[in-house]
């Protein structure tokens, strides 16, 4: 499959920036997520992919071909949105070989695809069905055997969960997943869901005001996130955060907020690039220790959820609430522990 490539690519909309030298190359077969919230400028850089909106500067490369002001239908790319945009007068079949139908494909290979992509994705038996015979999640497979009996260049997949419930998305992140590393597809992915992007990215790309934060492994993000927005971004359950000042005490690191003494593994308190103003503790680094276990910190829990195998205990050290995840309901003590350290300007301190 051919890579993509955006060089420096930026869009205005009069005088607002909604994405800014937005500078990448999508490898071959890779599927990439563009994660961020609502306005970091997602859609619109996959729409500006698609040709559904024109670039201001820059340019966009599909295998290499620079197709920044060529038509929609003439750049090999296939899409699939949020809404499914079934036609519900038409069967599955129907709705699967319109596209194949208006270009004009011989019958035969109309056939020969519609069945390929039926198989793959478990359609088969409902070929004859119209959409409202059908389930969220048969309709979303419908929406992406339509792209997929195109075979395209390239695969872009625009927030397709939103609409299913929360057991159905699970599902679904499980077979776009397994398809695109069957078909072997350069896949772009726009989701607001961390979530998503997590399970699904072979790399992901965090944007947050048109511009790119972070680029990278899903793992790389969860451990060395370059900032506080990516730190608060990724990973579930969030972040805590606590504001105060790193402090030395004979040849051990702490961190001191108000009504908090926390210490550092040494690794963490090494900054020396900016002085740190923000300690990160993701809640399932902080661990479990006996009451009166050594410099262990006392904390006052205000709530318990029990979510099976894992509880989210939250508790209050000082004025500031945290959260633990944890797998037992003993009372919270903080000792030392995994941190990100972070400067006023929300960089990541090494």
């Amino acid at each position: 499959m051919p890579s993509v490539s955006f060089d420096h690519v930026t869009k205005r909309f009069g005088d607002a920036i909604v994405v800014q030298d937005f500078d990448l190359r999508v490898n071959d077969g890779e599927l990439l997520v563009l994660v961020g919230g609502s306005g970091s400028g997602k859609s619109t850089i996959l729409r500006m992919l698609a040709g559904l909106e024109e670039v201001t500067s820059g340019k966009i490369l599909i295998d290499s071909r620079d197709v920044t002001d060529v038509p929609p239908g003439q750049r090999d790319v296939a899409m699939v949105f949020q809404d499914y945009g079934l036609y519900p007068h038409m069967t599955v079949r129907e709705n699967l070989s319109l596209g194949l139908r208006i270009r004009r494909i011989p019958q035969q290979e109309i056939e020969r695809r519609v069945a390929w992509a039926a198989g793959i994705l478990g359609l088969d038996a409902l070929l004859d069905r119209r959409p409202k015979q059908l389930s969220g999640g048969q309709r979303q497979r419908v929406a992406m055997g339509r792209a997929m009996v195109r075979e395209p260049l390239v695969f872009l997949f625009d927030e397709p969960l939103s609409n299913l419930d929360a057991a159905l998305r699970a599902q679904m992140r499980i077979e776009i997943g397994s398809l695109q590393r069957r078909l072997a597809a350069t896949t772009v992915y726009v989701t607001h869901d961390q979530v998503e992007a997590m399970t699904l990215g072979d790399r992901i790309v965090v944007l947050a005001d048109g511009r790119i934060q972070q680029v990278g492994r899903p793992i790389d993000l969860y451990r060395a996130p370059v900032n506080r927005f990516v730190a608060g971004f990724i990973g579930t359950p969030a972040m805590n955060f606590l504001p105060g000042t790193l402090q030395r005490d004979n040849g051990r690191v702490y961190f001191v907020a108000e009504g908090a003494r926390i210490k550092l593994r040494e690794a963490a308190g090494n900054a020396t690039s900016a002085p740190a103003e923000t300690l990160g503790i993701r809640p399932e680094d902080l661990r479990i220790v006996a009451p009166g276990g050594g410099e262990a910190m006392q904390a006052r829990v205000v709530l318990v959820e029990r979510l099976g195998g894992t509880s989210h205990v939250h508790f209050e050290v000082g004025p500031h609430r945290l959260l633990a995840a944890i797998a037992s309901e003993v009372p919270v003590q903080v000792r030392e522990v995994r941190a990100h350290l972070f400067a006023s300007d929300g960089r990541r301190v090494e």
